[in-house]
């Protein structure tokens, strides 16, 4: 680009030309947004800045007052405008029960970034890194609610790391659908390396490890150094390092990979896990070394 310091005259036909509706509904952001999703069409633009001129609306306002978008189109412009990402029904093809991806504005989400503002400050604001997300028995819902709340601090800005710990019931690659048959067994077994962590592109800072090859030997598999090894080299690389693990009832390993992140919190589901089953595992945790960081409960 080279300005010049020359003045060029303005032609009458210049002067005179209406405004393209389409071209100032580009210079609203609210309005650029819609026109690339699709939501809106360029014949639509007169209408709306009409509506907004004579209403004293805001662009979205406007176009919500017309008919021409809905409730659910605002909150998402206004996600990728404040870089909130989450998606609609449907895309991305993860499990619809990653609430966090496509209900981000639903009362269990509120409950969940509840839950990650007392975990950032109970937690990771002293110093830590990595939390084991565990149940008791299987089936009780940690690994979805795992998945959910790697999301919720993905959405935070926090480069995070979910890595699926559970090899004996792994349901993260299944969750985030990734085609990838390599992960944490084969990383452990010295059969695969970091690059296996596989990038959600959906969001702007999540990546998921997933469990890998399922091994007949899983407890020694994470008591081996070189889960240390893998440990402290994830926690220089991402802010956050969630560990799906496999439920204290089905193995050893559960307490191993507790030990190893430091901290720990339980999800227990409602009419199913009982009070003292909770109370045992605590008491197991704190005797492995291992903090117990809180408990959640959940219902499905």
């Amino acid at each position: 680009m080279n300005p010049q310091n020359q003045v060029n005259p303005i032609s009458p036909a210049a002067v005179v030309r209406p405004l393209n509706p389409a071209n100032a509904v580009r210079e609203s952001s609210m309005g650029r947004i819609l026109l690339d999703m699709g939501k809106i069409k360029p014949e639509h633009a007169e209408r709306i800045l009409r509506q907004q001129k004579e209403k004293n609306m805001r662009f979205g306002e406007a176009a919500l007052s017309l008919g021409l978008i809905t409730e659910a189109d605002i909150q998402q412009v206004l996600a990728r405008q404040f870089d909130y990402p989450y998606l609609p029904a449907g895309q991305g093809n993860f499990a619809p029960e990653l609430v966090a991806a496509y209900q981000p504005f639903s009362p269990q989400v509120e409950t969940l970034r509840a839950i990650r503002s007392q975990l950032m400050l109970r937690w990771f604001a002293t110093g830590h890194k990595t939390l084991a997300i565990a149940s008791v028995n299987p089936g009780e819902g940690a690994s979805l609610f795992a998945a959910n709340l790697a999301v919720v601090f993905s959405q935070l800005g926090e480069h995070t790391l979910l890595i699926d710990a559970n090899l004996r019931q792994p349901r993260q690659h299944q969750i985030f659908n990734l085609p990838g048959k390599q992960g944490l067994s084969d990383v452990l077994a010295g059969r695969a390396d970091l690059s296996t962590i596989a990038k959600v592109n959906s969001f702007v800072d999540l990546s998921v490890l997933p469990a890998g090859t399922l091994p007949p030997n899983p407890q020694e598999l994470v008591s081996r150094s070189s889960f240390a090894n893998l440990s402290v080299s994830v926690e220089s690389q991402f802010d956050v390092v969630i560990y799906d693990v496999c439920a204290f009832s089905a193995g050893a390993d559960a307490l191993a990979i507790a030990a190893r992140a430091g901290g720990v919190l339980l999800v227990a589901r409602k009419n199913t896990t009982s009070l003292a089953d909770i109370s045992a595992v605590a008491d197991q945790l704190r005797r492995a070394g291992a903090e117990v960081v809180g408990s959640v409960m959940v219902e499905f």
